[in-house]
């Protein structure tokens, strides 16, 4: 369900991010490699950036594949930014809303992507809905499971901006409500990345050299940094940093994208190039 992308780096262009490499996201429209449920991400795609000296992204999103989208090939050769989200698209019902369930979410400096689908929505999910303020549910963005864990997020956003406490929070929180959810979630203000492997493939490339960090549903080529991040595992990153915490230990303070700084947890960072991600866990989320 869906594929999608994160960069922090360099200005580069979109091309050079997104539809360049071997295996890109482009490709991984309609040839995965790694994806687990669903074949071809044909209902849609997204692409946010940034661009220097403006805190707010620019966003072009479509209802169509993204391999048919001429316009996106324009703007991939000439576009340039520094920090981008990317989606590909598999509705989990087909017809939602169209150009608006395509990810990325945005609100002020906030992009968001979902890769997955809550198990009995909508049913499952009502509980959890009914926590929110009747204005929030109102303005969902769409019909759609993505668009009502965009809204959880964006609610425990504008109580604590820590991208980090407000996906692992979200992701505990639905899990419980609907057991057997795919909730790999990707967010980024533009200075940091915070993004969550729960059922579904989520890699990461550390690049010392350049001052880069890529993450991704899966690698978009085969150099060797790439590193998986086991399931039921938060990531957060920033152009230097990748850390890793399990989202599967209770919560023992104010955020666990915090705990993972320290040293019982993983810590990739960039001046380290040969660190290595948290050890798998013995189980798994589906």
């Amino acid at each position: 369900m869906c594929r999608h992308l994160a960069y922090l780096g360099a200005p580069v262009s979109l091309g050079r991010v997104l539809s360049d490499p071997e295996h890109s996201l482009v490709r991984q429209s309609w040839e995965p490699r790694r994806q687990r449920s669903g074949t071809v991400n044909a209902d849609g795609f997204g692409v946010g950036w940034y661009a220097e000296g403006d805190p707010v992204p620019a966003r072009y999103r479509r209802a169509g594949p993204i391999w048919g989208d001429l316009t996106f090939s324009d703007l991939a050769r000439v576009v340039r930014s520094g920090a981008v989200v990317a989606a590909v698209r598999d509705a989990t019902r087909p017809g939602a809303d169209g150009e608006a369930a395509a990810a990325p979410f945005a609100e002020g400096h906030w992009l968001f992507s979902h890769n997955g689908s809550l198990r009995d929505w909508p049913d499952a999910a009502a509980p959890v809905a009914a926590c929110l303020p009747p204005q929030e549910l109102l303005s969902l963005a769409a019909r759609t499971d993505s668009a009502l864990i965009w809204a959880l997020v964006l609610h425990r956003l504008r109580a604590d901006p820590d991208l980090g406490a407000a996906l692992a929070g979200t992701v505990r929180e639905l899990a419980e409500a609907a057991p057997g959810s795919r909730l790999n979630l990707l967010l980024t203000d533009g200075r940091a990345i915070a993004a969550t492997a729960w059922g579904d493939s989520l890699w990461y490339l550390a690049d010392a050299a350049a001052q880069r960090t890529v993450v991704a549903s899966e690698p978009y080529d085969d150099d060797a940094r790439w590193c998986e991040v086991p399931d039921g595992t938060l990531l957060t990153a920033t152009r230097t940093r990748v850390d890793l915490v399990s989202l599967k230990e209770p919560p023992t303070g104010p955020s666990p994208a915090r705990h993972a700084r320290h040293a019982r947890h993983a810590h990739h960072s960039l001046d380290a190039p040969h660190a290595h991600h948290a050890p798998q866990q013995g189980d798994e989320g589906k």
